[in-house]
């Protein structure tokens, strides 16, 4: 069933592929996530006794507390008022007209009646004319009838001093300020004054309700710019906010009205959870693993290479993803200190080993993001930046201190490097907070730091062979331990064919040093030139570098079956390695590193005992080499047996021959289906024969 997966995934386009596993990936990592973000809520009853104490677990701001308070701030606005400058003598001017108009009405009756005494009701009349024309002026007051008498039988010099005397007052008392708040204390001010005056006793109570009258507000309320005030006021309150983690009921608190109110109101009542959480969860995993397609979209590498390199970044995630739920689910009233052992180091170690660097950096973000959304303490508004910065800054210590070989000892180095940068971070962190720690808590602190890179090492060194196991991975880890002498295939070669063992390994130095030089994978040349042969295992002694005794088992053998068991070791090392389990990696070196050659030899030797024969049933199966590496390990198998047979080698002889054979399998076109290009054959000629040159080159000759 396994195989029958396998074979179908392997068959599918990259794009399906990629599409449907991010498709799924999505909607597992979003489920697996809801928890951490939903709105948590509370079955709560009005006038019921609390079960827990409750906190806010985001912050909002209470609308109706808000208004309450720009209320209470309006109220408190002192109004704006205007003086008028000209109010203190447009009263003394009525009052002196008043006394004018009396003074006016008497002439004028004493004139009309000549000797006779005036008529006192005819005064009466023209004197509430004279008042009722400045009535409308909007200067004058009604006066009752037996007060007007009083002014017309008044003589003339009790007037004037009366007139004198009220308008004076009035004046002086018009020139204070008076709100609508002080007119009644202004006009009992002005009727104690003119009481207390000189003025004649039978005018007093005119003089009285005239000055009183005479009375009214000189400050007066500038609507507009008070109006604005308030507006002032009101924008300076600051909007009432229920915090993230305020406590909003205590246990065994009743729930009254206000207490229901505000916990409906941070939608901590069942009848009131928000879809917010839901829907910004959905947007942040969208993000999440759009960036991962982009990045594969753009990724220069073999469909199948991608196919596994996107589904061990996605197990790599949901590692972290199920170790930062497991922190949290373990955690006890969010002990910052637990957290922080969270393997910062652990998704740059794996991805740098098992893919490439910059896969490594971007879920190192990506998981960083991931980490404040899960590892928050439960009140942080939106992600935890702490623990963002912390996953971020150990993540990318492991990214650049991680050697590329995968060694244990490398990545024990590395992991003693991130716990150092980890510890310099948590020291800047408690600094930074200004938080009264303890020696005892600061080591907690720094222990915790100090775990979290030695724990991404420990679980790199432990997942890096499930990794390899389940997709088929050659990591650097696993070639280093397949180039350990004591591996049993080759210690089979060491011993079955010591001529073969020995090529091989000037193969693997010719093809390292030339792989390294284009930027292929020098390590995997090496590792693969060393298997290469292990066909010629089952035949030895039919391969020249293994015959000791000098004879030749080919001479007594016609060519086409010389042909058989020469182009055999391609196919038979590629099944024996097979078989072993060896990496797919170094069974295609083993079957493509002679490509499609031509066994010329032995294509010559049938021709000359006149067989008729066909130049294609002596060229070896292939196929041809599909990656740079295997071209380059084809061009130094071939340079190394060639100089190896040499007389004389000297370094023109050499260049020469080295050139050679690069023009003759350019011209059959092996390297027609990998991506080799001019001038990187030119550069692996160059290094090729630096290599054998410094091998062949010539010593003296010691006496006997």
């Amino acid at each position: 069933m396994f195989k029958g997966l396998q074979s179908f995934v392997e068959r599918i386009s990259f794009s399906v592929f990629s599409i449907v596993l991010l498709v799924l990936s999505a909607f597992l990592a979003f489920g697996i996530m809801l928890g951490s973000v939903k709105d948590e809520t509370y079955d709560i009853r009005m006038f019921h006794l609390a079960n827990e104490t409750i906190r806010a677990t985001k912050t909002v701001e209470d609308p109706i507390k808000t208004e309450q308070e720009r209320q209470r701030a309006a109220a408190e606005v002192t109004p704006v008022y205007n003086y008028d400058e000209e109010a203190s003598q447009n009263s003394a001017a009525v009052v002196r007209s008043v006394f004018d108009y009396a003074l006016e009405a008497k002439a004028e009756a004493a004139e009309d009646d000549g000797e006779e005494p005036p008529d006192t009701a005819l005064q009466i009349s023209d004197l509430r004319k004279k008042l009722e024309d400045l009535e409308d002026s909007g200067g004058g007051f009604r006066l009752s009838d037996d007060l007007l008498g009083m002014l017309v039988r008044a003589a003339n010099a009790e007037l004037e001093k009366a007139r004198d005397t009220v308008s004076s007052i009035v004046s002086e008392v018009m020139e204070e300020p008076i709100r609508d708040t002080g007119l009644a204390d202004a006009r009992n001010k002005t009727e104690d004054r003119i009481r207390s005056s000189a003025v004649a006793q039978g005018l007093m109570p005119a003089a009285v309700e005239i000055g009183r009258s005479s009375i009214f507000m000189n400050e007066k309320v500038d609507v507009q710019q008070t109006e604005a005030r308030i507006e002032h006021a009101r924008a300076e309150v600051e909007p009432t906010r229920i915090l993230q983690g305020q406590v909003i009921v205590q246990e065994g608190q009743i729930i009254d009205r206000e207490v229901h109110r505000q916990l409906e109101l941070a939608g901590l009542l069942n009848e009131s959870a928000s879809l917010r959480p839901v829907l910004a969860l959905g947007l942040f995993t969208l993000l999440i693993f759009w960036f991962i397609h982009r990045h594969f979209r753009q990724l220069d590498q073999p469909g199948y290479v991608k196919k596994k390199w996107l589904s061990i970044t996605l197990v790599v995630y949901f590692l972290t993803i199920l170790a930062m739920k497991l922190l949290a689910a373990t955690e006890i009233d969010f002990n910052m200190a637990l957290i922080y052992v969270y393997p910062t180091a652990l998704v740059p170690f794996l991805l740098r080993l098992l893919t490439d660097g910059r896969m490594a950096i971007l879920l190192t973000v990506l998981t960083a993001a991931t980490g404040g959304l899960l590892l928050q303490e439960g009140y942080s508004p939106v992600a935890n930046m702490e623990i963002v910065l912390y996953v971020l800054f150990g993540g990318f210590a492991g990214h650049y201190l991680i050697q590329g070989d995968g060694r244990r000892s490398s990545i024990l180095t590395a992991s003693f490097g991130v716990a150092l940068v980890n510890a310099l971070f948590i020291t800047f962190y408690l600094l930074m907070t200004q938080s009264h720690f303890g020696l005892q808590e600061w080591l907690i602190f720094i222990m915790a730091a100090v775990g979290s890179g030695l724990l991404s090492g420990a679980l790199t060194i432990g997942l890096m062979p499930f990794f390899e196991t389940v997709f088929g991975i050659l990591s650097d880890l696993k070639l280093v331990e397949l180039s350990n002498p004591n591996h049993p295939l080759l210690r089979r070669i060491l011993t079955e064919t010591p001529g073969t063992y020995h090529h091989s390994v000037m193969v693997a130095n010719l093809s390292d040093a030339a792989c390294e030089a284009i930027g292929a994978n020098g390590l995997l040349a090496r590792v693969g030139s060393y298997y290469h042969d292990i066909g010629k295992t089952r035949r030895p002694a039919f391969f020249i570098e293994n015959q000791m005794a000098g004879t030749n088992p080919h001479d007594s053998l016609p060519p086409g079956k010389s042909r058989d068991i020469i182009i055999a070791h391609s196919t038979d090392g590629a099944e024996m390695l097979k078989k072993h389990g060896m990496p797919k990696e170094l069974v295609d070196i083993a079957r493509q590193h002679h490509g499609t050659t031509l066994l010329k030899y032995f294509l010559v030797k049938a021709r000359e005992s006149g067989e008729e024969v066909d130049e294609e049933a002596y060229r070896y199966p292939g196929p041809k080499p599909q990656t740079k590496e295997i071209a380059v390990i084809s061009i130094a198998d071939s340079c190394e047996a060639a100089v190896r047979s040499m007389k004389e080698p000297t370094p023109e002889k050499i260049e020469e021959l080295v050139r050679s054979i690069i023009r003759d399998k350019m011209n059959d076109g092996q390297f027609s289906e990998c991506d080799l290009s001019f001038r990187e054959l030119k550069i692996v000629g160059e290094v090729i024969c630096t290599t054998l040159n410094g091998v062949f080159h010539n010593r003296i000759e010691y006496p006997k």
